[in-house]
């Protein structure tokens, strides 16, 4: 494809911990996709200390396909500190992102990417339905209607992880997160800088590798008592938000 002067450029990153059995077909279906949208790409994943064969997968990636580039953290950060480490390795105009866990859909990001629009600075994925069992389905419900309400959220699914956003955000927002709740705090910042979010439909599917990370009864009252933190430090003590921007361009 002839680059294009017109078309903004695309970084593709996804964080991945043990994720030896998905992160192969997400890279290379990443590659495809992304290239479908814009001849200025790249594809980045941060291995966040995976334990398995995900580091070997991954470096043969990077030699087959010139586009990908590969992060290696030599312990576990976090999903906070794979995100955040994702954000300052982008290159392009534009970060899309979802995980490594093959629960979305690469090929999806074109329905991001149509949604681009002078004066849109994200486009969040919802999810048409959850495929996850029945516990998770509501855990994830109670979740996410506590924080809309706590955090004075605007968006249909807080915690879809399937996401398109402008690079220029994060010359104004800064994340500090290494949990889960990073993406809370990243949607609350953003909101309250006043940027301009778009929402778009997408598909979730059933995990077929792997375990999730989230959801253990430790690790579910290690969310709240973050939550309730990031509450404290976001809601309560913020100073009144910036007046909304313009966007930042086409």
């Amino acid at each position: 494809m002839p680059a294009s002067a017109t078309t903004p450029g695309l970084t593709v990153f996804f964080p991945a911990y043990n994720d030896s059995g998905t992160i192969a077909s997400m890279v290379v279906s990443a590659v495809l996709a992304a290239g479908r949208l814009t001849p200025d790409f790249e594809v980045i994943v941060i291995n966040d200390g995976s334990r398995d064969a995900t580091p070997l997968i991954l470096d043969e990636l990077a030699r087959v396909y010139p586009q990908v580039r590969v992060v290696h953290h030599q312990g576990n950060r976090g999903y906070g500190g794979a995100l955040r480490s994702g954000f300052a390795n982008a290159t392009k105009e534009w970060i899309f992102y979802t995980d490594g866990d093959a629960q979305y859909d690469p090929w999806e990001m074109a329905v991001l990417w149509e949604r681009r629009a002078p004066g849109i600075d994200l486009v969040n994925g919802y999810k048409i339905s959850r495929s996850d069992p029945f516990h998770r389905i509501l855990i994830g419900r109670l979740y996410h209607n506590t924080v809309k309400l706590l955090f004075g959220l605007r968006v249909r699914d807080v915690d879809c992880d399937f996401r398109l956003m402008r690079r220029a955000i994060f010359d104004r927002v800064t994340l500090t997160k290494n949990s889960g709740v990073i993406c809370l705090e990243m949607m609350t910042r953003i909101q309250q800088a006043g940027f301009t979010i778009t929402e778009a439909p997408v598909h979730h599917y059933h995990r077929a590798y792997g375990k999730s990370q989230f959801f253990n009864f430790p690790r579910i009252a290690r969310t709240a008592v973050d939550v309730l933190k990031l509450w404290w430090e976001l809601v309560v003590r913020r100073q009144p938000p910036p007046r909304a921007p313009r966007g930042t361009g086409a």
